[in-house]
């Protein structure tokens, strides 16, 4: 993904709600993960998502 994206991080609990965002296309991912994991590891996997379902969709930046 060459372009910007947007994070959110919600806590719920004992676990971290983390939604990506891809604003050319409006597509949007979340994950959960355990709130004990690290900040850059919960948007990795946020973004190895937004990746796969925007390549699925055969569309750019994905």
């Amino acid at each position: 993904m060459a372009g910007e994206v947007i994070f959110e991080f919600r806590r719920i609990g004992n676990s971290v709600k983390v939604s990506a965002v891809d604003p050319v296309s409006n597509t949007e991912v979340s994950i959960v993960g355990p709130a004990t994991a690290g900040e850059h590891a919960l948007k990795m996997a946020a973004l190895r998502k937004l990746n796969f379902v925007l390549n699925r969709r055969g569309q750019p930046g994905g």
